[in-house]
């Protein structure tokens, strides 16, 4: 069973289908330039609807301690991910000053690329393996990109890992079997327009990815 993450939930109506439709992952974005960002209000009227079968991540980029205080003081989320450029010493002091599970992003657009995932599934709990943006990308993640899965096909590593980038209820069957993954990620793949999710299509890609 392919375990399915739904980021950039912001309303209570998307998350009962994500849910209902099995996602094993929701996420909430703290980003401010994105337009999946939530507030800590919003997201914690969020968070506490969610079922606690169900992981609730919050995403983070290049957040400071206070923050990540502020978040966590509030939201009863169960993991971190961090989708900006922090460092693996970064990594291990989020770690131990939350005592949260931490999922690191590693963007990928060529075999260069790759040597950074070995590097930080030393210290985070899972790894998300995202498309890396443009050099002119306002974010970091969430743009609808993918890259060449044919780069990790085949690849196995010590921890847990998510496929991103790009992921649509289209081609998700093709990304899990060529590259053997057994988790995805999908923000922008599942919306109507930046930020508005779409039901149906959460739907439709939570289905495709489980091979239904």
């Amino acid at each position: 069973m392919i375990a399915v993450k739904i980021c950039g939930l912001s309303t209570a109506d998307s998350l009962t289908v994500a849910v209902g439709a099995g996602a094993r992952y929701v996420g909430l974005v703290f980003f401010e330039k994105s337009p999946r960002n939530v507030s800590i209000v919003q997201a914690r009227k969020v968070a506490l609807s969610v079922p606690v079968n169900v992981c609730k991540v919050a995403l983070t980029v290049n957040a400071t301690d206070a923050q990540l205080d502020a978040i966590t003081a509030r939201v009863p989320v169960d993991m971190l991910q961090l989708h900006g450029h922090e460092t693996p010493e970064r990594v291990i002091e989020i770690k131990k000053r939350y005592g949260l599970p931490v999922m690191k992003a590693v963007g990928v657009a060529d075999a260069s690329d790759l040597a950074a995932i070995d590097t930080y599934m030393r210290v985070s709990d899972q790894i998300l393996i995202d498309a890396k943006p443009p050099k002119d990308a306002k974010l970091p993640g969430g743009n609808g990109l993918s890259f060449d899965w044919r780069l990790i096909a085949g690849r196995r590593w010590a921890c847990p890992w998510m496929l991103a980038g790009g992921l649509t209820h289209k081609n998700v069957a093709e990304a899990v079997r060529l590259t053997g993954a057994t988790q995805v990620d999908v923000s922008s793949g599942v919306e109507s327009a930046p930020g508005l999710k779409d039901n149906a299509k959460i739907a439709a890609f939570i289905a495709a990815a489980q091979g239904e």
